[in-house]
């Protein structure tokens, strides 16, 4: 069962189409049993890139404010190899960033290959909030889109998989959470005035994001559409989606860590020879 609905530029998916608090028919019980196995295959996969060190993994987490994309975060890779992973938190560009062109501070902060990156919010910002606060003309917009049409074909090229979701969070779920979170002495200081304000515009934002989430969306590198509001859901959907991308890699992944082992295991046996030799 596929809990995402994918966008990739063939037809146009509206946000509309994805009921933000659909399950699958599944029950929580169920769904954490299916997240379980999908998380021990994800741990697999990493190791294999890990040590193939063909590609690297990005995944871009985009969603409103409390749309559940720590939780994802931290329950989808639950059980993922520290060493190779890395959370990337995109807040207000600095002074520096802001001297560049949109792209460049997350250009920089990319995976490595062998390396898994998680992007919480991204260069996504600054394509959606010009529509959301009016400064950016329709043209100015499509051409925002296109430029990041062309950096994901770079990254790409470069041996970059990237995975796209967007947590599609219920208007009336998000303000409960929201409600939620203020009120909670362990949660009060994620909150802040601008959740509210960013509230008051809820219309526009979801009008960014469906026209941005369509003009950015190609097969090669779609966007996944997850309902979130419900967090067993929107965790299990998103270890389906990166299962479902990264498995065709599996077997790949594992001939080259062989061959990498085969040559390092015959470069461990000459040296032994060599210093067995030399003690004779």
């Amino acid at each position: 069962m596929t809990l995402a609905t994918m966008i990739d530029g063939q037809r146009r998916v509206g946000l509309s189409e994805v009921d933000p608090a659909a399950d699958g028919g599944l029950t929580e019980r169920e769904g954490e049993r299916q997240l379980a196995v999908l998380q021990g295959e994800l741990r697999e996969l990493q190791e294999l890139a890990f040590a193939a060190e063909t590609h690297g993994v990005l995944v871009v987490l985009q969603g409103m404010d409390a749309s559940g994309k720590d939780v994802t975060i931290q329950q989808t890779f639950a059980t993922a190899t520290a060493e190779a992973t890395r959370v990337k938190h995109f807040k207000s560009m600095t002074e520096e960033e802001a001297g560049h062109d949109f792209l460049w501070r997350a250009h920089a902060a990319t995976p490595a290959k062998g390396e898994w990156v998680i992007f919480d919010r991204s260069y996504y910002e600054q394509a959606v909030m010009p529509q959301v606060l009016g400064e950016a003309s329709e043209g100015e917009s499509r051409d925002r889109c296109e430029d990041i049409v062309a950096f994901e074909r770079i990254l790409g090229r470069g041996g970059t998989i990237l995975v796209k979701v967007f947590l599609n969070v219920g208007n009336a779920e998000q303000e409960r959470r929201l409600a939620e979170r203020e009120a909670d002495d362990g949660s009060a200081w994620k909150i802040s005035a601008r959740d509210w304000e960013a509230r008051e515009r809820w219309d526009a934002y979801m009008a960014a994001y469906d026209s941005t989430l369509n003009g950015t969306a190609t097969p090669e590198a779609p966007w996944h559409v997850v309902p979130a509001d419900k967090p067993w859901v929107h965790t299990l959907a998103v270890a389906e989606v990166l299962v479902g991308t990264l498995r065709p890699y599996r077997e790949a992944w594992l001939a080259e860590r062989t061959r990498i082992g085969e040559e390092k295991r015959a470069e461990a046996r000459a040296a032994r020879g060599e210093r067995g030799n030399g003690e004779q």
